[in-house]
């Protein structure tokens, strides 16, 4: 390996004894395992500072050559809130009148999720998740990015779970297509809409569905 690639000691990293694993493993458990989908948000403000502090957290994910394609749009302004409810709810219309399936339908049904969708308002803030195909360089010329999709969604894991910490609830909401995402947030043709996060507070007497997740014997194998 030649002198001079840009390597360094990672100092950084620390041991634990097989107890301590096991209670740090299990106290994280404990925390993400309490994480639900909420679509009902109180309009008590969040201070930007928290949200920058998960987003920085965000941006330490693994990602393809290092490229760190994503890019992540806090939207507190209740006027383009407003233009985004729009545009979802028009995308919604179309997709709970035609272009879902039945059975798609009939799997939200438990759910109660219709095309309305007044969260986008009433939540103190949205963030809006990118991905970046590539990037324009100086000159004109384009940046390649690799496994961009697994890059940005491993991302908007360590979002989803540094505003859980942080005490705030969220919601993924994902309307197709989510192009107008671009136009309302004047975003590059080379970025295209992964996600829309939904956050804030729940509101008081929030109610969540009562569902069950797999057990690790469903979806664990030891070989």
């Amino acid at each position: 390996m030649p002198d001079s690639a840009p390597f360094r000691a990672w100092d950084e990293y620390s041991k634990y004894s097989p107890d301590e694993m096991r209670a740090r493993s299990n106290d994280f458990y404990e925390l993400v395992k309490k994480r639900r989908s909420v679509r009902a948000f109180s309009s008590e403000k969040v201070p930007l500072e928290v949200l920058d502090a998960c987003i920085k957290s965000a941006g330490t994910a693994p990602n393809g050559a290092n490229k760190q394609p994503w890019h992540f749009v806090v939207v507190t302004d209740p006027q383009v809130k407003k233009k985004l409810r729009i545009a979802a709810e028009k995308e919604e219309h179309l997709f709970y009148n035609g272009r879902a399936t039945q059975e798609w339908l009939q799997d939200l049904e438990a759910f109660q999720t219709t095309e309305q969708k007044p969260f986008l308002e009433e939540a103190p803030a949205l963030i809006a998740v990118f991905s970046a195909s590539y990037a324009h360089k100086d000159g004109g010329t384009k940046e390649k990015h690799y496994y961009v999709k697994e890059s940005v969604g491993i991302a908007t894991g360590i979002l989803i779970t540094a505003l859980h910490n942080a005490g705030l609830a969220t919601l993924t909401h994902t309307p197709s297509p989510m192009g107008f995402l671009n136009e309302v947030l004047n975003r590059p043709s080379n970025e295209k809409a992964f996600l829309l996060l939904v956050c804030g507070f729940p509101k008081e007497g929030v109610k969540v569905p009562d569902i069950q997740k797999k057990s690790l014997d469903e979806i664990r194998t030891i070989i």
